[in-house]
């Protein structure tokens, strides 16, 4: 059973956050794996999820700031496991079934409307299929989706569970 303050739970959770984000950056700076389009929404969702966290450890809220806290962790969870199941549905598609590759991110956001640009990058394209790194044999969005379910049951059971205690 998780046990703790609420303030350290969040405080926790940030931490995981934090060194999700600093795994990515050393994925992508020294092993040399770029990210696609979806990768980056996944970071976005991490940095969410970890700016909560930290917003609720240094606040400390009681009764509905606490529930504030939690739902917006929940929120920024879900999202970044949708976001993370895309992804790891359109790694599993057949060759013939794999959207084409468009254009940059960057080039997409100077160019197209945000909602546009979301639309599209959520569609994914044929860079966010390939599998270019793994750890157990499971590839970084199986994991980002694992690492967004734990850090929404934390968010949930520290700013909903344990705040009752």
């Amino acid at each position: 059973m998780i046990s703790g303050s609420p303030r350290l739970l969040n405080l926790a959770g940030f931490l995981c956050c934090a060194g999700l984000l600093a795994y990515a950056i050393y994925v992508q700076g020294v092993l040399g794996v770029d990210p696609c389009p979806l990768c980056i929404f996944q970071r976005v969702g991490v940095a969410s999820l970890g700016v909560f966290f930290l917003a609720a450890a240094l606040h400390a809220p009681r009764g509905w700031g606490a529930r504030v806290y939690g739902a917006l962790l929940t929120l920024a969870a879900l999202v970044t496991m949708a976001v993370a199941a895309r992804h790891v549905w359109i790694q599993h598609l057949p060759e013939d079934q794999v959207p084409s590759c468009g254009a940059g991110l960057g080039f997409m956001l100077e160019e197209f409307p945000v909602a546009d640009v979301i639309r599209k990058v959520l569609t994914g394209s044929g860079e966010c299929h390939q599998v270019n790194w793994t750890f157990l044999t499971l590839a970084m969005p199986t994991w980002v989706l694992i690492a967004a379910s734990a850090l929404g049951a934390l968010g949930v059971y520290a700013n909903f569970v344990a705040r009752r205690r």
